[in-house]
């Protein structure tokens, strides 16, 4: 008699594959957070300018953008689950590379190698989330997205004292490699109906480049690249923020920008499950932009005055903002395949601004002398995502899985 698998049967395949999507998104920014505290020593060793320097973050930002479009083609190519596992081998390989030595050259290289292999697994995860787990997108995107900022926030606090400790800064640097090796076993040990299907494989036109004429992919497009924006110019400027407007010590900023990146951490897995898998996603993405607005316009206006409101502000609202921004095309998209595509073209162009961002705040606090009309302005760009996210209109947009075809612009 054949064995039919049952709820209980199938709970540690579940298990399995959401601690491997974990895991493996854990491995998609030390690379770049670690090297942000030991900026210091890498300019000295390096003899670099900052604006030099600031390329070991800018340059994996970029390649990020730029390789997500082969994204697909890998994904067509290997599958789901074989795409993945080549882009966490590219980070491990490119990171343990790092080790060379204290090369401006052999950094770069790495660091732009690195951000293909990053743009390869993350461009596939929502893909590998519309695939694997249909019914509970948003809880699952929480998921890999806290293993996103936890990963992150690890290697930001962890690189200067395992530096110190290795007594070497592109020892400690190579050093996260160990994480993408965990991360590939333990991918390859949660094997699944992961792979791409034939809609994405087929010779459909539509499958083979990116969504261009869809006015969904650039709605989704446009809360990406403004969401990744927010992020990267959070990471980069809040604690100097806290350090020069609001008097805190370096210490105390740190400390402040430590709590608004856990706050962030578990609002990414607990905002979507308070909100439900039901819902429609205008909801939750309207509230947390409007949160996010108000932290950071009320860092910008007044960083002294009640700063641990604007820093629970920030941490609630872009936290639950990131997870459902990254879901949306899981969401939205009829099938895996649409998914990539929407996945795709939106880190393609957000992680362009992502990138431009932090510049752009630099040379406005240079101008103006703090940074407060800097995150003023950052807190109008957060409420401007009200207008995208008020045309993610009709079923088609909030549901994405009634088969109806979409509308093109043009």
């Amino acid at each position: 008699m054949t064995h039919t698998p049952s709820r209980v049967d199938a709970a540690p395949a579940v298990l399995g594959a959401a601690a491997a999507l974990f895991v493996a998104a854990a491995n998609l920014r030390p690379a770049i957070a670690a090297v942000s505290p030991l900026m210091d020593r890498i300019r000295a060793d390096l003899d670099l300018p900052a604006t030099a320097a600031a390329l070991l973050t800018t340059v994996p930002t970029l390649a990020m953008g730029v390789c997500a479009p082969l994204a697909a083609v890998v994904g067509r190519r290997f599958g789901l689950h074989r795409g993945v596992l080549l882009g966490l081998a590219v980070i491990a390989l490119a990171t343990a590379a790092r080790a060379a030595g204290p090369s401006t050259w052999v950094q770069l290289s790495c660091a732009a190698v690195v951000g293909a292999g990053i743009a390869i697994a993350q461009t596939l995860l929502p893909a590998v989330v519309k695939s694997r787990f249909a019914g509970r997108v948003g809880l699952v995107t929480g998921v890999y997205t806290a293993g996103l900022g936890l990963g992150g926030a690890v290697a930001a606090g962890v690189s200067a004292p395992l530096a110190d400790a290795l007594g070497s800064w592109p020892g400690a640097l190579a050093s996260w490699a160990v994480l993408a090796v965990a991360g590939m076993v333990l991918w390859s040990a949660a094997r699944g109906p992961l792979s791409l299907d034939g809609a994405a494989a087929g010779s459909a036109p539509a499958a083979r480049g990116l969504p261009w004429r869809s006015g969904t992919a650039w709605r989704v497009t446009a809360l990406a690249a403004a969401n990744s924006a927010l992020y990267y110019c959070e990471l980069a400027w809040v604690a100097p923020l806290l350090l020069e407007d609001a008097g805190r010590t370096p210490a105390a900023a740190g400390a402040l920008l430590t709590v608004m990146i856990s706050i962030q951490v578990a609002a990414m897995v607990a905002v979507p499950a308070l909100l439900g898998e039901k819902r429609d996603p205008r909801i939750g993405l309207a509230l947390t932009a409007a949160l996010t607005a108000v932290g950071l316009a009320g860092l910008g206006l007044a960083p002294a005055a009640a700063t641990w409101l604007w820093i629970a502000l920030v941490g609630v609202g872009h936290g639950g903002l990131f997870t459902l921004v990254l879901a949306l095309p899981a969401v939205i998209g009829r099938d895996s395949a649409e998914a990539g595509r929407f996945s795709a073209m939106a880190f393609f162009v957000g992680y362009g601004c992502a990138a431009l961002a932090p510049v752009l705040v630099g040379m406005l606090r240079d101008a103006t002398g703090d940074f407060r009309m800097a995150f003023a302005l950052l807190g109008g760009l957060a409420a401007t995502l009200l207008l995208p996210i008020a045309l993610l209109h009709g079923r088609r947009d909030t549901a994405g899985r009634d088969g109806a075809p979409e509308r093109q612009a043009g």
